[in-house]
């Protein structure tokens, strides 16, 4: 019989992959913890928690057990004139927990449709209002998603290229690096001072798919507090941020001055249901609840605050919030921080970044950092030959591994990673 890889072949068209260049995929039998397992029995260790949304390991048997209750009690209904209990009880779970004052949930099924509809809230809030606000701040080189307004408000790049012409236009501040820092802030400022912004849309702390770029929370508040104070809406992106991954349960939470709109996706279910969620304050939601029919908010999708997703959310909430996990979750930035530190004046380490559990290594290969650095193909397979799942972005390397990942797990990661920079600088 033809194995998963060959059938895969012959009928799937995978994402991010230039399918010529990259026609094979690893076909995975099972999962359990941090660990993924191929048809051949080869094990890795999911490094990266499946493109960042595995919590609590692969096949946590509390959330399955609650998924299961929950499918012969309600699978679905439509959420237009319906409701039901898990999503209910999520969103007041989210609302207790989540940065600032948000009294709203506003339910979606991914990261980008989680941006997408804050982008349609914020132009639309000001519409209701009868203000002439279109316009829309966001920080260079960011990454929202793939949807068409989550692309017009992230970096231009090869993502973007084919779809540039149609992709509205943003204004763009330079990304806050040690040295600039007073620049981004002026410069958005500047922008503000015009009036006709309607939203600053950011990831807290951490743009991620630009290459873990990391920034302080003083600068955050310092843009936030420009936002409130030319009253310009506040989109935080803690898509990835969210849930843990910072150190504290959402980057906002690293600072005073509160955003207008939250979304989360990701880890939010554990990585087992696709979920998104849009958070906002009341002032926001208060500019849709009208007589008038066209100042409703038009979006949805028929999966909509689906209750099984719900249900494995609220169980990933219960396993987050349970003292290992907070423990797990300080065991791994701690053991981050002294690795990076052991690493730091290695050859081939042009620099370390960390914020909680996610540590990234940007590697000098005496090329431009980039998404396409001709390293990353060596860099992936010399992870996945060793049984890791590292995905690199071009020459940075990143972990953000589940919470329950072992000791020895870690250690093996990251001897693993030790022994490529060995290699790097023998090129």
């Amino acid at each position: 019989m033809a194995s998963i890889t060959e059938r895969d072949r012959k009928v799937i068209w995978h994402p991010y992959t230039p399918m010529k260049i990259w026609p094979e995929a690893i076909g995975i039998v099972s999962g359990k913890d941090e660990y993924l397992y191929d048809e051949q029995g080869k094990r890795y260790v999911d490094a990266i928690s499946s493109w960042w949304v595995t919590l609590h390991g692969h096949s946590n048997p509390y959330i399955a057990q609650k998924i299961s209750e929950q499918l012969t009690v309600l699978e679905h209904c439509i959420f237009a004139g319906f409701t039901h209990e898990p999503a209910v009880r999520l969103a007041e779970r989210l609302l207790e927990i989540l940065p600032g004052n948000q009294e709203k949930i506003f339910y979606t099924d991914n990261g980008s449709t989680a941006v997408e509809v804050a982008i349609k809230m914020a132009l639309q809030y000001y519409n209701n209002k009868g203000q002439t606000r279109k316009r829309i701040v966001a920080l260079e080189n960011a990454y929202h998603g793939d949807t068409f307004g989550a692309m017009s408000v992230s970096g231009r790049s090869m993502f973007t290229k084919a779809f540039d012409h149609f992709l509205f236009d943003v204004d763009i501040i330079p990304f806050p690096t040690d040295e600039n820092q007073h620049v981004s802030i002026a410069i958005l400022e500047e922008l503000l001072i015009k009036g006709d912004v309607a939203a600053f849309i950011v990831e807290p702390l951490v743009q991620g798919t630009a290459g873990m770029q990391m920034y302080p929370p003083a600068v955050l508040e310092a843009f936030f507090a420009l936002c409130k104070k030319h009253n310009t809406l506040i989109i935080a992106d803690e898509v990835m941020t969210g849930f843990g991954r910072t150190g504290t349960l959402f980057a906002c939470d690293t600072i005073t001055t509160p955003p207008d709109i939250i979304c989360v996706s990701k880890g939010i279910t554990g990585g087992t249901m696709p979920l998104g969620v849009t958070a906002c304050t009341m002032d926001v939601f208060d500019a849709f609840y009208d007589d008038d029919r066209t100042k409703a908010l038009y979006h949805g999708h028929s999966y909509t605050a689906n209750p099984i997703a719900c249900t494995a959310s609220l169980a990933s909430l219960n396993l987050l919030l349970a003292d290992d996990s907070v423990a797990n979750r300080k065991r791994i930035a701690e053991r981050h921080t002294a690795f990076a530190s052991k690493i730091a004046m290695a050859e081939n380490v042009k620099v370390t970044r960390q914020a909680g559990t996610i540590l990234a290594i940007e590697l000098d290969t005496h090329e431009p950092t980039s998404y396409t650095n001709k390293y990353r193909d060596l860099i992936y397979r010399f992870f996945i030959d060793k049984g890791v799942l590292m995905r690199p972005l071009g020459n940075i390397i990143y972990l953000m591994p589940p919470y329950c990942i072992s000791d020895a797990s870690l250690t093996y990661v990251y001897a693993c990673i030790e022994e490529l920079l060995g290699i790097l600088s023998t090129q």
